[in-house]
């Protein structure tokens, strides 16, 4: 029975040339090295979360009482 011939294609030498990049780095370092995980969010786009955070940072508290008239306007028309 014929041996088949070991063929390296050029993906495979990428992979096993970025396997031994990373397993070098780990070495260096003691532990693996990650890149910036956080996606960037744009600015421009709604995010309510982000306004709540900087109303708390810069203490604006007129964001903080229309939340609360509102929770107490429902529960008072739910009282009625």
């Amino acid at each position: 029975m014929k041996r088949k011939k070991l063929r390296i294609t050029q993906a495979d030498y990428l992979k096993a040339n970025r396997r031994a990049s990373r397993q070098e780095e780990i070495e260096s370092h003691g532990h693996p090295v990650q890149g910036r995980a956080m996606i960037h969010k744009s600015k421009k786009v709604y995010d309510r979360n982000r306004m709540k955070r900087a109303a708390i940072k810069s203490d604006d508290s007129s964001h903080f009482f229309y939340r609360f008239r509102r929770r107490c306007g429902a529960i008072a028309s739910i009282m009625l």
